[in-house]
């Protein structure tokens, strides 16, 4: 993950930050994009979808507020959330022991996608209605499946639930029209 400067609200993704416009300041609440809607839509389309589609996560970060920076409110313990992951990739670890080159969901080949993610009925109709209503890819699809099924063993939750899957599908943010 990079660094931006100056930027009131930048998209972090795995491997890459960009800023939301070529002024930094597009959707920011406290400062007004000096951008035109032709500016913000071409800056924006420099980044093809098929690029967008090979991203697991997209995250819209927001400017940190400065009461937020000082807060004396105690945030969850690095341990915890470290002790969590672990547990999860235990689980990851368990479900490939029999497939050697896979070791994360995020590797999952489309057979394993389809004994490990298996959805029900309910989140079923929710993944095709995001499908639809989103415009998304099967490249997508497959992402959101592999985002879910890590969300689901962060809880060690055996089955992908509906929640899981609609935090995945939050994650695919850039793939929204709000982007070009």
């Amino acid at each position: 993950m990079g660094l931006v400067r100056n930027a009131s609200h930048v998209v972090l993704t795995d491997k890459m930050a960009t800023q939301p416009c070529p002024c930094g300041f597009y959707g920011d609440l406290r400062r007004e994009c000096r951008c035109s809607a032709r500016q913000v839509q071409q800056y924006r389309q420099r980044i093809s979808g098929p690029l967008l589609d090979r991203i697991d996560i997209h995250v819209e970060v927001p400017a940190v507020q400065y009461k937020e920076l000082t807060s004396t409110t105690p945030s969850e313990a690095s341990s915890a959330i470290r002790n969590r992951v672990l547990e999860a990739r235990g689980i990851q670890n368990r479900r490939f022991a029999k497939s050697p080159a896979v070791r994360c969901n995020a590797r999952m080949t489309s057979r394993l996608l389809k004994s490990h993610c298996a959805l029900g009925e309910e989140a079923g109709e929710l993944l095709r209605t995001a499908m639809g209503e989103l415009h998304l890819s099967a490249r997508a699809h497959d992402r959101i499946l592999k985002v879910a099924r890590t969300i689901a063993d962060l809880e060690a939750s055996v089955e992908i639930a509906s929640q899981h899957l609609s935090e995945a599908i939050q994650y695919r943010t850039l793939d929204r029209n709000l982007w070009v």
